[in-house]
């Protein structure tokens, strides 16, 4: 007879010694664990479980809802299973591809219609996933060996998937089967369908926008918010992934096992400096009126580089370009507005000295000579340090920072003198057709190898931070991003390979005990798709150079 199992449960603040092989379902009722939303899984000694997994050992455990970041994947997750079935029930060997997050919702094609999706169609998918819903099917996930998941997948036409797992180091994979159809999924799901209530398709563009629960209200749907550049910028690098066969993880993969490692960054970086030089082309063509350009993008996009990559195509045009840094404008320490728990706020735009800055914006534009000003982050104080700066006649001004696309900014500059860009890393690679990689994933990593090598913050603080930086980037950068004249995308088809070498040790250092270690799992999960790549052949004055170091470029 087994051991009684101790287990604690972090939602009630209680301790109860169970039965062994209780499922956590079971548990949750033990407990007596009461959320706001339906329970969807649990955090088992910090890492997620579905709630068909069963407790023979002591455990510390903590039950999410949809309003938990994790319990948000989960539900998403579970959408496009249900999806990805109503199609396959409607379009014969239809098989839905969902292409990249925008507008607060998530784009989807269907593989095989080259025709714009139409409404009726729209409306059939939906109608057919909510039926599906109602019937409250089971979702059950079984481990098999990774060879005979190669062969399910095949067998049912799947092949590109067949060939990620092939590269894959795994004895076993996780497959998720309802109602005869088997699909593989990048996390839990929620343990059926009748949990996936709200939802909603929308017709967008050539295909439809899957739109999903708010997180903090998850009894209503996103708010669509047109980003029609955004939309532009995805479907550019998606067109140009597809054209040169790279579209996801396994024709990586299968390239860097080919040998063809060093072809496929040359190519990557050309790409970058096409765009730059492009970027610059339009400045220059309207170098009669434009006098500042505002560069903005959410953490780790690779922002400083390419204002220093741009300034470079800017010379060779004839242009002088003049960097000002955003950071010498905050108010003194004791004037930064606080926020909703007191905390001094240094992203909120009133932590610049606005009036200030634009004062000296309108001198430089004169063609006076301006005295600038510093910060000192010990002191919290501004000072002078007799730094002075005139703009001569063929001089243009670079301002990069998370406010720079915000107009309240640049209030008393006249549109017409300025050119504003968004950068941002917007992958529109997915590690197969239904597991997209979302763009937060991308820079959080760039972001941990950055924060670990220069900034000494190992990476369960660099996650432990992330929530913040992601609200940071809700109230004052994306809001704001349609704004701007041009995007750049500053996403590489190689950086994934390089950043596992460099990131994987960082993000296994997360210690079991603390909340982070499942991100931290969910990220070396991640990172296990792609085959490594070594750095030797990365340009000098790449934007992924800015994370890793060597670098041509001065960043102090």
């Amino acid at each position: 007879m087994r051991r009684e199992v101790d287990v604690i449960c972090l939602n009630t603040k209680s301790r109860k010694i169970l039965s062994p092989g209780l499922n956590l379902q079971e548990v949750a009722i033990e407990f007596g664990v009461k959320l706001q939303h339906p329970i969807l899984g649990a955090m088992v000694n910090n890492e997620l479980k579905e709630l068909e997994y069963e407790v023979y050992t002591p455990k510390s455990i903590m039950f999410i809802d949809i309003t938990h970041p994790a319990g948000m994947r989960m539900y998403q997750r579970s959408l496009f299973f249900v999806m990805q079935k109503a199609v396959g029930e409607i379009v014969q060997g239809g098989r839905i591809s969902i292409e990249h997050s925008v507008s607060k919702g998530f784009y989807c094609e269907i593989n095989g219609i080259d025709s714009p999706l139409d409404l009726p169609l729209i409306f059939s998918i939906g109608d057919k996933m909510r039926d599906i819903i109602e019937q409250d099917l089971p979702i059950r996930r079984d481990k098999v060996l990774t060879e005979d998941a190669v062969k399910l997948f095949n067998d049912i036409g799947q092949k590109e998937r067949a060939n990620l797992f092939k590269t894959r180091s795994k004895l076993y994979t996780s497959v998720y089967y309802t109602n005869g159809l088997a699909d593989y999924f990048f996390g839990c799901l929620v343990p059926s369908t009748g949990y996936l209530k709200v939802f909603d398709l929308v017709k967008y563009y050539r295909g439809m926008l899957l739109m999903v629960p708010k997180r903090t209200k998850p009894d209503e749907l996103e708010d669509i918010v047109l980003q029609n550049k955004m939309f532009d910028i995805f479907q550019e690098y998606k067109e140009w992934v597809d054209i040169i066969g790279v579209s996801n993880v396994a024709a990586i993969n299968q390239q860097v096992s080919e040998g063809r490692t060093s072809e496929l960054i040359k190519i990557s970086e050309a790409l970058h400096e096409r765009k730059v030089i492009q970027i610059a082309d339009q400045i220059i063509s309207r170098k009669k009126e434009v006098r500042i350009v505002l560069i903005a993008g959410p953490s780790s996009s690779g922002k400083t580089t390419f204002a220093k990559r741009l300034s470079i195509q800017l010379k060779v045009a004839g242009l002088k370009p003049y960097n000002i840094s955003l950071d010498n404008y905050f108010v003194d320490r004791e004037k930064t507005p606080l926020d909703e728990h007191g905390e001094y706020n240094f992203e909120a735009l009133g932590a610049l000295d606005i009036d200030y800055f634009n004062q000296n914006l309108v001198q430089l534009l004169k063609g006076d000579e301006v005295e600038l000003p510093k910060f000192s982050f010990e002191t919290g104080k501004r000072f002078f340090d007799g730094t002075k700066l005139c703009i001569e006649d063929n001089g243009i001004i670079i301002i990069e920072g998370i406010h720079a696309l915000n107009p309240d900014l640049t209030p008393l500059i006249e549109t017409n003198k300025k050119f504003q860009i968004y950068i941002s890393a917007l992958t529109s690679l997915s590690i197969d057709g239904t597991n997209r990689i979302p763009t937060t994933d991308n820079r959080l990593i760039r972001r941990i190898v950055r924060d670990f090598r220069y900034r000494g913050y190992s990476a369960h603080e660099t996650i432990s931070r992330w929530n913040s930086v992601r609200r940071g980037e809700d109230l004052n950068i994306f809001p704001y991003q349609e704004n701007a004249d041009v995007m750049f995308n500053s996403a590489l088809l190689y950086e994934f390979g390089i950043l596992r070498t460099y990131a994987e040790q960082i993000i296994r250092d997360v210690p079991m005990n603390v909340p982070e270690y499942a991100e931290a799992r969910r990220l070396v999960k991640f990172l296990s798709f792609f085959v490594r790549i070594p750095d030797k052949e990365i340009p000098p004055n790449s934007i992924l150079r800015e994370f890793l170091g060597g670098s041509t470029f001065n960043y102090t």
